[in-house]
């Protein structure tokens, strides 16, 4: 029998939700409830002028009908892409600086075929991050593991084509076998069912790495938290039933507190203070009012955006008492459906949807007071999956040219396709 978080994948898939996310199989996202507990934050100069966002480029999608886009990662000039097929590809970022002649394709957007298949595994990848540590690429999947890639090549036809190389897979066979001969090391999962506590025993959805990139965090529909030591890959900590309810969402700020959010519509914060070896549980924070699906972390950890069924993207922004924890300023409303996936990076946070759009936000609008929408975008066919942001053209100091500066959002959705969008951020 599956799992109650893992039953809900196909009810969320029919609504074009988030795994692990709706509140009740029958109840259709369109009618999840809005959140009124917070009030609107102003959102100022509202512009969704096609001069201000352009679809460059669309990355089709596999020809299995069935095989949605799942995760995106940006290494560099590279973004990957992972699929609900268990497949990962590779997209060169600078294909998106062709002309605007052949940008007009395509109703806007410039189909590319360049997309190229770097790695096949027999799961659904849940979620990716690229680590800029040596080229590591980690994905998490369906079936409780994290895979552990090294960025290769490979000659074929005699062409030397991108590959990713399988470096591990985790839990590692070292700490199965040092776990699996200890009698205490063995947990009870479900009813009548154990497994060594390095396991997860159901979808792997979101990774995060430490600030300083030793240590790498793992969240589960089985409720539970793990770490694992990089780079040898070891489990060295799992919180279990860190939740009531599946996990969706997790985020790391530079302080080093980790943020999750949950089916259960919490999110909750967790810190290791010096010289523990454990991290507890400091905050929880409950202003949602259905599943969390979403969590981004913006103004150099110093904002906590979250995104949930009931269609707000909640505002969190730091207490200021010394002690790390947040406290909610409003909510970004604008979506007609559930939020299923958030980006952020700087002022610039981006949501993408059930209802098919990717709205694009700028922190600090008029006088530095509210929000600005800078974009809607609407041209996927389907619901809003995941995102990745690009920042760019910022001087050398971080100010803004006169001319603004600029910043690619990449989407994808569950139709299989993804879409490079150029949006302009004028100056504040």
């Amino acid at each position: 029998m599956k799992s109650s978080a893992g039953e809900q994948e196909g009810s969320q898939i029919q609504h074009e939700a988030a795994e692990g996310s709706m509140l009740s199989g029958a109840m259709s996202l369109a009618s999840q409830p809005s959140l009124r507990s917070l009030p609107s934050l102003d959102v100022h100069d509202l512009n969704t002028s096609p001069s201000l966002h352009q679809c460059i480029a669309t990355i089709k999608g596999h020809s299995s009908a069935s095989a949605y886009v799942s995760a995106l990662a940006v290494d560099g000039d590279s973004l990957y892409i992972a699929s609900s097929d268990g497949s990962i590809r590779l997209w060169a970022l600078d294909g998106a600086s062709r002309s605007q002649e052949e940008q007009q394709q395509d109703d806007g957007c410039s189909s590319s075929s360049s997309s190229t298949t770097v790695a096949d595994t027999d799961s659904s990848v849940k979620s990716l991050l690229a680590t800029g540590n040596g080229g590591l690429l980690l994905s998490s999947h369906q079936d409780g593991k994290i895979r552990a890639w090294r960025a290769g090549s490979r000659r074929r036809d005699g062409e030397t084509r991108p590959q990713l190389v399988l470096r591990a897979v985790l839990p590692t066979a070292v700490d199965r076998l040092r776990t699996c001969l200890l009698p205490w090391s063995y947990v009870e999962i479900r009813r009548h069912r154990r497994c060594t506590w390095v396991h997860h025993v159901d979808a792997v959805t979101a990774l995060a790495v430490s600030p300083d990139g030793a240590l790498l965090y793992s969240a589960s529909w089985d409720r539970s938290i793990k770490v694992w030591r990089l780079p040898g890959f070891r489990c060295v900590e799992s919180i279990a039933a860190a939740h009531d309810d599946a996990i969706n969402a997790l985020a790391v700020s530079p302080d080093g507190r980790v943020y999750t959010g949950s089916a259960d519509k919490k999110i909750k914060a967790w810190t290791r203070g010096p010289g523990q070896r454990k991290h507890a549980l400091v905050g929880t924070m409950e202003r949602h009012r259905s599943a969390v699906n979403a969590l981004a972390l913006g103004a150099n950890g110093k904002v906590l955006y979250s995104g949930a069924c009931d269609r707000s993207v909640v505002v969190w922004e730091s207490a200021g008492g010394g002690d790390g924890g947040m406290e909610a300023t409003g909510t970004l409303r604008g979506h007609a459906r559930a939020i299923l996936c958030l980006a952020a990076a700087g002022e610039l946070v981006c949501s993408g949807s059930a209802d098919r759009t990717v709205r694009v936000w700028r922190r600090g609008g008029a006088e530095n007071n509210g929000y600005t929408c800078l974009a809607v975008m609407e041209s996927h066919g389907a619901a809003v999956k995941s995102l990745a942001l690009v920042r760019g053209g910022r001087d050398d100091d971080g100010s803004c040219s006169s001319e603004g500066s600029s910043a690619l959002v990449c989407s994808g959705a569950l139709d299989g396709d993804v879409k490079i969008w150029s949006v302009f951020i004028p100056c504040l």
